[in-house]
């Protein structure tokens, strides 16, 4: 039975605090038929910028098409939010059915052929239509959208590259879908005391409330592969076997026969794309995704890659020899296997710097540093963050806060939702509910933080996990503090290698000296962290970089090397993963953080496809970019911060990212600042 227009919420005016959406009365079955009427709306819209009779101008046809689809626009956001942060059989069944019709009307709209006629006839004349800097910006950034798209194909090829985005939607559905069955099914019981041997009391704490949220009897133990459980789990326990265990767990998610096999997902993925490269006249997928990028080329990121992952391997093999040693002081097997390094490497840490996360973690719990992050923002940009409670969200873990500007006007609404459950997708993420904008008047952005923390009595975080929240809260800022009119340029609508920059920027704030003492406080006593402990702690930073590096820039290498292929032969991921790790030399110790099968930045969409080394290009760009502020000697420096704001976390797209950070910087980016980061310039004198 079909739903009313009156019946249906999601097609109403809300009437709820901040035009949020209204949570509370949503059901599935409220999308598909709401969907329906968004896109018939949204392609009415289209075919009435294309058929004006007057010639075209910025007006009628470039600031139109920015202002049109703005229900259907509404509607993903909730679908997509929900789908990735409190999903059910439902919503993904509603998910499978409906990414394919999306796709194929998003393809209609970009091979419109009269809309596109108007579009070039502006773009032809964009020198002389004397447009604004932001105005000349969207128009330029429509126009490469719909020829990325297919507009300029012949016929043929644009039915058949509408037909291959559509397939390639549903692929990446089932594959995300795939990911999360597979991480939700596990559940590593620990029985008895011998299986939680080694176990801190915040590992502890976790696996009891993660047993309860699967209904397991009161006072069991389960461990998740949720990476806030399962890291600890695999630093932490004592128990060699159920290390491995887990260990193997994660790396075998979507990778093995069965209904959620993945392998032949991102093998047609992979194919699909190459074809849709070929289409629009580039030799490799890579080539095409790199066409609007900040990096140049496959060659470029290679070279970036490899001075990271040279002296990471190199140094990795001095802290393999010291681990293989502490592993035969203990009476453990050697030589070590990738279940072993984090439990060995905790070891020499403990050792080390005297520093132990059983003692540390107390003083960081997530309210403390939630307050910092909010504190740091505040200093920075003048923003005031004040949680409402009583506004009906999709889960009871979600909080709200308003933030105000300094004069007090409001100008945005975040929504942090910070622990792990089995109907969210793992990972950290920002999203949004709806996009700031300039239009009538100013649209009031609505941004979400999502981070899959294991949940404790208080929530205790690793320094790890407190630069994810400051990572996430970077990218939220980013969309918070979007001020530009267009919304096509808005917020984190930015060159992929650009929108980690304000992210990764502001994690140097968690890292603060100054930061961390005023707000680290231990969560049972309230004493403040101690200035020996920070210092112990700071001077631990670089360790254990080099298996961090080698972690994340492997999976970056395969990425663009899987992407680069230029051959047309069908690809055997397994094979080509083991092939190509073999070549790396990826040390079978290490491993990598992410595996083919399960790499969502990969096969669950298309944004980080050829583009997993963005992390780095950025990681480039902010460790320049925050030597301003040492170079200041005040990591609150005003006038740095103006520039900070001005020209990185407002501007958006409507200037081009290279031209950005230069203003902000002063000059171009050097690498140098990212290899010292990491300990990577001088191999040989550091552990």
């Amino acid at each position: 039975m079909s739903l009313s227009h009156e019946a249906n919420p999601l097609l109403e005016e809300w009437q709820t605090p901040y035009g949020l959406p209204p949570f509370d009365r949503i059901l599935p079955e409220h999308f598909s038929p709401a969907f329906e009427v968004a896109m018939r709306e949204h392609k009415r819209e289209i075919e009435a910028i294309a058929a004006v009779t007057e010639a075209p101008s910025f007006d009628n046809c470039v600031a139109a098409l920015d202002a049109a689809g703005q229900l259907l626009s509404r509607l993903d956001l909730v679908f997509s939010n929900l789908s990735s942060s409190e999903t059910s059989p439902a919503l993904q069944a509603i998910e499978r059915e409906l990414s394919p019709r999306l796709a194929a009307h998003s393809s209609a709209i970009y091979q419109n052929e009269g809309l596109f006629a108007r579009l070039h006839a502006l773009y032809e004349t964009r020198e002389r239509l004397g447009l604004s800097t932001e105005q000349l910006r969207l128009l330029e950034r429509f126009h490469l959208d719909f020829e990325r798209a297919g507009a300029t194909l012949a016929k043929h090829d644009k039915a058949r590259f509408a037909v291959i985005v559509e397939e390639l939607a549903t692929l990446a559905t089932q594959f995300a879908q795939n990911v999360l069955a597979d991480e939700s099914s596990f559940a590593l019981t620990l029985a008895t005391p011998d299986e939680r041997a080694g176990l801190p009391s915040f590992v502890l704490d976790a696996a009891l409330q993660a047993a309860r949220e699967r209904g397991l009897a009161e006072g069991s133990y389960v461990i998740t592969l949720s990476p806030s459980l399962a890291e600890p789990f695999l630093t932490f326990s004592e128990r060699r076997d159920l290390r491995e265990q887990v260990w193997r767990a994660r790396r075998a998610r979507g990778g093995h026969a069965g209904e959620h096999d993945n392998r032949p997902l991102a093998a047609r993925s992979v194919a699909l794309r190459q074809e849709q490269a070929a289409l629009l006249g580039y030799a490799t997928y890579a080539d095409y995704k790199l066409a609007d990028r900040m990096a140049p080329s496959v060659a470029a990121v290679d070279e970036l890659l490899q001075r990271a992952w040279k002296p990471a391997i190199e140094k990795a093999q001095h802290d393999r020899e010291r681990l293989n040693a502490l592993a035969a002081e203990l009476g453990q097997p050697t030589p070590i296997a990738a279940w072993d390094w984090r439990y060995l490497s905790e070891k020499v840490r403990q050792k080390s710097f005297a520093i132990d996360d059983a003692q540390v973690k107390p003083y960081f719990s997530l309210d403390a540093m939630q307050a910092a992050m909010f504190d740091c923002a505040s200093r920075l940009f003048g923003v005031r963050f004040k949680e409402r409670q009583g506004v009906a969200l999709y889960h009871p873990d979600a909080r709200l806060w308003e933030v105000t500007d300094s004069e007090g006007k409001l100008i945005g609404v975040f929504i942090g939702d910070n622990f792990a459950r089995q109907t969210k997708r793992s990972g950290a993420w920002m999203s949004i509910l709806r996009s700031q904008s300039g239009r009538n008047g100013g649209t009031l952005p609505l941004v979400l933080n999502n981070n899959n923390f294991a949940k404790g009595s208080p929530t205790l975080l690793s320094f790890e996990d407190i630069r994810t929240l400051f990572h996430e809260f970077g990218h939220g800022l980013h969309g918070l503090m979007s001020n530009v009119r267009y919304e096509r340029l808005a917020g984190t609508n930015v060159l992929a290698d650009f929108v980690e920059l304000p992210s990764q920027l502001f994690e140097n704030w968690a890292q603060e000296r100054e930061v961390l003492l005023r707000h680290a406080r231990h969560a049972e006593t309230g004493e403040p962290l101690p200035a020996e402990l920070l210092e112990r702690l700071q001077a631990a930073s670089r360790f254990n970089q080099a298996f961090t590096t080698v972690q994340y820039v492997g999976p970056a290498l395969i990425d663009m090397a899987l992407h680069a292929r230029s051959d047309g032969v069908p690809v055997d991921i397994a094979q080509f993963e083991a092939e190509q790790t073999a070549r790396l030399g990826v040390p079978d110790d290490i491993g990598m953080r992410h595996y083919l099968a399960h790499f969502q930045h990969l096969f669950s969409g298309d944004s980080y496809a050829a583009g997993y080394y963005v992390y780095m290009w950025a990681e480039v760009l902010e460790a320049d970019g925050y030597a301003t502020f040492k170079e200041a000697g005040d990591p609150f420096d005003r006038a740095t911060a103006e520039r900070l704001l001005k020209w990185i976390y407002s501007v958006g797209n409507s200037i081009d990212p290279a031209t950005a950070f230069e203003t902000f910087r002063g000059r171009a980016p050097s690498v140098e600042p990212m290899l010292k980061k990491r300990g990577l310039l001088e191999t040989s004198a550091q552990d």
